[in-house]
Protein backbone atom coordinates (compact mmCIF):
# COMPACT_ATOMS: atom_id res chain seq x y z
CA UNK A 1 0.00 0.00 0.00
CA UNK A 2 1.26 3.58 -1.00
CA UNK A 3 -0.04 7.01 1.15
CA UNK A 4 0.44 10.24 0.46
CA UNK A 5 -0.32 11.73 4.12
CA UNK A 6 -0.57 15.79 4.09
CA UNK A 7 -1.48 17.71 7.00
CA UNK A 8 -4.75 20.24 6.60
CA UNK A 9 -6.59 22.70 7.74
CA UNK A 10 -9.15 21.92 5.52
CA UNK A 11 -9.77 19.39 3.25
CA UNK A 12 -13.09 18.12 1.46
CA UNK A 13 -13.88 15.98 -1.40
CA UNK A 14 -17.05 16.53 -4.04
CA UNK A 15 -18.51 14.56 -6.15
CA UNK A 16 -21.56 15.14 -8.64
CA UNK A 17 -21.10 18.68 -7.56
CA UNK A 18 -22.48 17.33 -4.18
CA UNK A 19 -19.46 17.43 -1.13
CA UNK A 20 -19.25 13.92 -0.16
CA UNK A 21 -16.50 14.27 2.60
CA UNK A 22 -15.11 17.03 4.46
CA UNK A 23 -12.94 18.03 7.33
CA UNK A 24 -11.32 20.66 9.06
CA UNK A 25 -7.73 20.27 11.07
CA UNK A 26 -6.53 16.85 10.22
CA UNK A 27 -5.17 14.28 7.80
CA UNK A 28 -5.75 14.26 4.26
CA UNK A 29 -4.82 10.36 3.36
CA UNK A 30 -4.70 9.48 -0.66
CA UNK A 31 -4.78 5.27 -0.45
CA UNK A 32 -3.26 3.17 -3.32
CA UNK A 33 -3.91 -0.81 -2.74
CA UNK A 34 -1.62 -2.53 -5.21
CA UNK A 35 -1.92 -6.66 -5.87
CA UNK A 36 0.42 -7.46 -3.32
CA UNK A 37 -1.38 -6.22 -0.55
CA UNK A 38 -2.93 -7.95 2.76
CA UNK A 39 -3.73 -7.41 6.01
CA UNK A 40 -0.15 -6.88 7.31
CA UNK A 41 0.14 -4.18 4.65
CA UNK A 42 -3.49 -2.36 6.45
CA UNK A 43 -2.70 -3.15 10.17
CA UNK A 44 1.23 -1.29 9.66
CA UNK A 45 -0.33 1.58 7.78
CA UNK A 46 -3.32 2.25 9.65
CA UNK A 47 -1.20 2.45 12.78
CA UNK A 48 1.81 4.58 11.03
CA UNK A 49 -1.07 7.15 9.96
CA UNK A 50 -2.53 7.27 13.73
CA UNK A 51 0.09 7.53 15.36
CA UNK A 52 2.56 9.95 12.99
CA UNK A 53 3.76 13.20 15.18
CA UNK A 54 3.72 15.60 13.04
CA UNK A 55 1.45 17.91 14.61
CA UNK A 56 2.46 20.84 16.72
CA UNK A 57 3.01 20.84 20.97
CA UNK A 58 3.03 24.06 22.57
CA UNK A 59 6.48 24.52 21.71
CA UNK A 60 5.46 23.85 18.24
CA UNK A 61 7.61 20.87 17.71
CA UNK A 62 5.90 18.21 16.01
CA UNK A 63 5.08 15.98 18.93
CA UNK A 64 1.47 15.24 18.27
CA UNK A 65 -0.24 12.69 16.08
CA UNK A 66 -3.82 12.92 14.55
CA UNK A 67 -5.46 10.98 17.92
CA UNK A 68 -3.47 13.50 20.60
CA UNK A 69 -5.04 16.50 18.57
CA UNK A 70 -8.05 15.08 18.61
CA UNK A 71 -8.55 15.59 14.56
CA UNK A 72 -10.09 14.30 11.43
CA UNK A 73 -9.00 12.02 8.73
CA UNK A 74 -10.43 12.15 5.06
CA UNK A 75 -9.07 8.91 3.38
CA UNK A 76 -9.38 8.57 -0.60
CA UNK A 77 -8.59 5.84 -2.77
CA UNK A 78 -5.95 6.40 -5.62
CA UNK A 79 -4.94 3.91 -7.53
CA UNK A 80 -2.61 6.33 -9.74
CA UNK A 81 0.01 6.03 -6.40
CA UNK A 82 0.85 3.23 -8.16
CA UNK A 83 1.19 4.68 -11.78
CA UNK A 84 4.43 3.02 -13.67
CA UNK A 85 6.19 5.65 -15.79
CA UNK A 86 9.31 3.97 -16.94
CA UNK A 87 8.23 3.40 -20.04
CA UNK A 88 7.03 6.38 -22.89
CA UNK A 89 4.65 9.00 -21.10
CA UNK A 90 1.86 7.58 -20.78
CA UNK A 91 1.68 5.63 -17.20
CA UNK A 92 0.51 2.05 -16.69
CA UNK A 93 -1.67 0.64 -13.78
CA UNK A 94 -0.86 -2.94 -14.11
CA UNK A 95 0.70 -2.79 -10.46
CA UNK A 96 -2.84 -1.17 -8.90
CA UNK A 97 -5.09 -3.69 -7.28
CA UNK A 98 -8.55 -4.12 -9.31
CA UNK A 99 -11.66 -3.13 -7.67
CA UNK A 100 -12.48 -7.02 -6.10
CA UNK A 101 -9.53 -6.90 -4.15
CA UNK A 102 -8.97 -3.24 -3.46
CA UNK A 103 -12.42 -2.22 -2.30
CA UNK A 104 -12.47 -4.80 0.59
CA UNK A 105 -8.98 -3.87 1.64
CA UNK A 106 -10.01 0.21 1.06
CA UNK A 107 -13.25 -0.53 3.44
CA UNK A 108 -11.23 -2.17 5.99
CA UNK A 109 -8.47 0.45 6.28
CA UNK A 110 -11.46 2.62 7.06
CA UNK A 111 -12.79 0.65 10.00
CA UNK A 112 -8.91 0.18 11.23
CA UNK A 113 -8.44 4.10 11.15
CA UNK A 114 -11.77 4.58 13.13
CA UNK A 115 -11.36 1.96 15.43
CA UNK A 116 -7.33 3.62 16.12
CA UNK A 117 -8.59 6.99 16.14
CA UNK A 118 -12.08 7.02 17.56
CA UNK A 119 -13.28 9.21 15.15
CA UNK A 120 -15.23 8.66 12.17
CA UNK A 121 -13.18 8.90 9.13
CA UNK A 122 -14.38 10.88 5.76
CA UNK A 123 -14.16 9.22 2.61
CA UNK A 124 -14.69 9.22 -1.13
CA UNK A 125 -16.21 7.19 -2.98
CA UNK A 126 -13.61 4.03 -4.67
CA UNK A 127 -13.58 4.75 -7.74
CA UNK A 128 -16.03 8.08 -8.45
CA UNK A 129 -14.60 11.19 -10.46
CA UNK A 130 -13.65 13.10 -7.47
CA UNK A 131 -12.66 16.85 -6.87
CA UNK A 132 -10.18 17.07 -3.90
CA UNK A 133 -10.25 20.75 -2.34
CA UNK A 134 -7.53 21.19 0.21
CA UNK A 135 -5.12 23.48 2.42
CA UNK A 136 -2.09 21.78 3.23
CA UNK A 137 -0.72 23.13 6.98
CA UNK A 138 2.81 24.09 6.75
CA UNK A 139 2.86 22.27 4.45
CA UNK A 140 3.80 19.22 5.79
CA UNK A 141 3.36 15.77 3.05
CA UNK A 142 4.46 12.55 4.19
CA UNK A 143 4.95 9.25 1.63
CA UNK A 144 4.60 5.64 2.87
CA UNK A 145 5.00 2.85 0.89
CA UNK A 146 4.36 -0.58 2.77
CA UNK A 147 6.98 -2.30 0.49
CA UNK A 148 9.51 0.26 1.71
CA UNK A 149 9.67 0.71 4.99
CA UNK A 150 11.94 3.77 5.61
Amino acid sequence: MRALIQRVTHASVTIDNKIHGQIDSGLLVFVGIENEDNQEDIGWLCRKIAGMRIFGDEQGLMNKSIVDIQGKILLISQFTLFASTKKGNRPGFSKAAKPEKAIPLYEQCIRMLQQMTQTKVQTGVFGADMKVDLRNDGPVTIWIDTKNKE
